[in-house]
């Protein structure tokens, strides 16, 4: 067989899009789908959304990359955003959720390096989580088909069962800096945190004095019913990272900080060439204008909540196809008796798109622009193809 030129490090659904509206997309051969996988959550307000495409034509007519050797205004006015919505003091911007973890990783050994705590270099991570695909992040997420076939993996995590406090407290030692989680797991099949954990992790940090980590990469701008998903708690960590809705699609991503973590990050401690360009901060802008605006997010609620109410209905009405669904916002998760990848390709032959996940799950995870008759389509899609699967 010829190699083909582009490589095969993705298992593709058979299936190209040319053009989206709103929560749907086309097909190249005319198929029109609704899109309930968003890219992943990253299409947080839908495809050809009219403000982003206003935003980045108008700033790809004036200017697109500088570098950051130089002031970039647009950085300053979307920190300064991300800074009066949130716990942080101070935003660093990168490309990807993938260079914000990373980021976020050097930044926590930083502070106890100037601290004089040098020693202080482990975290304490989750099982079933996911934090990228380089070296640092596969380790810290500790899935073996990830890390297969890459040597020996970086050692500096201590890993824990997502949502157990208890083991949590006995892998901190006098090495420990952080503890690193996702407040919602995304691609460990939409696992949401047990009450009060993640207050209990807070009060643990504070404790023994460690860092607190937040990967609200997936679960960011807005997916969950809030700007960030450790909102609903109402705790604070000491980093975050975003990435994926925070673009709309363009590759934008952040590391949030306190300022005892973010002054760890002096001139030439870390870098990035793409990071924070004006048609990346422009179109961050327009999102989070719109995420941002009033009503917003109580909508994200009130639709999500009858989006769970619907796919909870579909998993009783389908037990040998369905175990049943968990998730909270926009941001659910089918946990599945069939293959999820049987579902997902008859939800496709419905034109209806979903994600898989870990823990035999499809996730469910629209654009936050969805309006309820939508959310009907959907699940008149997700019936016929169950009732395909239950045959």
């Amino acid at each position: 067989m010829t190699m083909p030129s582009v490589m095969r490090n993705y298992a593709r659904y058979d299936v190209a899009f040319e053009s989206g509206d709103g929560v749907w997309l086309t097909t190249t051969d005319g198929r029109r789908v609704l899109d309930f996988g968003a890219g992943i959550a990253v299409s947080a307000l839908g495809h050809a959304h009219p403000r982003l495409v206003a935003a980045l034509t108008e700033q790809a007519g004036k200017l697109w990359h500088t570098s950051n050797l130089y002031r970039v205004p647009g950085q300053e006015r979307v920190a300064d955003t991300l800074v009066a919505a949130t716990f942080a003091d101070s935003v660093m911007f990168c490309s990807t959720g993938l260079e914000a973890n990373e980021a976020a990783l050097k930044m926590a050994r930083k502070v106890f390096h100037d601290a004089g705590q040098p020693e202080r270099d482990r975290f304490v991570v989750t099982e079933g989580a996911f934090h990228g695909r380089s070296f640092a992040s596969i380790a810290a997420g500790g899935n073996p088909k990830h890390m297969t076939g890459f040597g020996q993996p970086m050692d500096a995590f201590d890993r824990v069962a997502f949502g157990n406090l208890n083991e949590t407290r006995q892998a901190v030692t006098e090495r420990t800096c952080a503890v690193l989680l996702e407040p919602v797991q995304g691609e460990g099949g939409i696992r949401p945190p047990p009450d009060g954990y993640l207050q209990g992790l807070r009060a643990m940090c504070d404790e023994f004095g460690l860092l607190l980590i937040l990967d609200e990469v997936q679960t960011g701008i807005g997916r969950t019913g809030a700007l960030f998903a450790h909102q609903h708690a109402g705790i604070t960590p000491d980093i975050l990272t975003a990435a994926k809705g925070l673009g709309g699609g363009f590759p934008v991503g952040a590391v949030l900080a306190t300022e005892r973590c973010a002054a760890a990050f002096s001139p030439g401690v870390h870098g990035t060439t793409f990071g924070g360009n004006p048609l990346a901060m422009a179109v961050a802008e327009a999102v989070l204008s719109e995420v941002l605006a009033p009503g917003f997010l109580d909508r994200v609620r009130r639709v999500g909540a009858d989006l769970g109410a619907g796919l909870g209905r579909l998993a009783a009405d389908y037990p040998g196809v369905l175990d049943g669904a968990r998730g909270l916002g926009l941001m659910w998760g089918l946990t599945c008796r069939v293959p999820n990848g049987d579902l997902i390709a008859a939800c496709l032959d419905q034109d209806l798109l979903l994600v898989p996940a870990a823990d035999n799950v499809a996730r469910v995870l629209p654009p936050l622009i969805i309006d309820s008759a939508e959310v009907d389509t959907a699940l008149e899609r997700l019936r016929a193809a169950c009732e395909t699967l239950a045959i």
